[in-house]
Formats: structure tokens, sequence, C-alpha cells
């Protein structure tokens, strides 16, 4: 099964995103959530990213990460590169972070694979809220 892992500014946001992805997706997809400083301030943390993806890698397939702004994609890249031995286990996916959370972590719950599931985060994008 493939992991989900929220990169926020916000560790609040962080934990609030993984919850309503958890309860749509159900207990047996991996999820983690990671953000703030070290200091517990807004912004990102990498030592904290490369722990979540190697707390993930070991109950997963992969991990699908999915950042909230362009820093945390940089942060999140960095992460990547200090867990080298299993990058390509790992990819970041570009789409809306709490949307795409919830279709990641669905379709992860129905065995897609790394690739898809990625896939979906993108495709989130286009979901309506309002249909005119």
């Amino acid at each position: 099964m493939v992991g989900i892992l929220v990169v926020s500014h916000s560790a609040e946001a962080a934990r609030g995103i993984v919850a309503i992805a958890g309860q749509m997706a159900g207990d047996g997809v991996p999820l983690d959530g990671c953000g703030g400083t070290d200091e517990g301030g807004l912004g990102t943390s990498v030592p904290a990213i490369v722990a979540a993806i190697e707390g993930l890698l070991a109950r997963s397939d992969g991990v699908v990460v999915i950042p909230d702004l362009g820093s945390a994609v940089l942060a999140a890249r960095t992460a990547m590169e200090l867990v080298d031995s299993d990058i390509g286990k790992i990819v970041i996916a570009d789409g809306p972070i709490l949307e795409g959370a919830l279709m990641a972590s669905v379709e992860a719950s129905i065995g897609a694979d790394l690739d898809r599931v990625a896939q979906v985060v993108g495709e989130a994008r286009d979901l309506r809220k309002l249909q005119d």
C-alpha cells in the first residue's frame, strides 16, 4: 500500500488534513503529516520530513508527498536526497493539499500504485465545489 505524507507550513493544518484523509480512507492507509519549524513556528523542517518519510517507508510500498507551498516542495526535495536509498519510492505530487490528500488516501485504500496515487493529487485540481 502507498503511504501519504502531508507537508504544510502549519502543524495544525497538517494534522487536520491527515485526520480528514484518515477518516475518508480508513485505517489501512499509512498517513502522516508534518508542518511547522523545529521551533514551533510557521514553516517546514527537513529533519521532520525525513523522519516522516522514513516512518512511512517502513510501513508502505512508497510515499506520495503532498506539499502546500513551493518552499515545502523544496524542503521535501531536500529530504528526498537524504533518503536517497529509497528515492524511487518517493513522489512529490502537485495539486491542492486538502483535496489531493483526500483523493490520494482513498485511491491508496483501493490498492492503487505510487504513480496513480500521485496522479489523482493533480486531478484534484479540477474538482468543482459549485455546479453552475
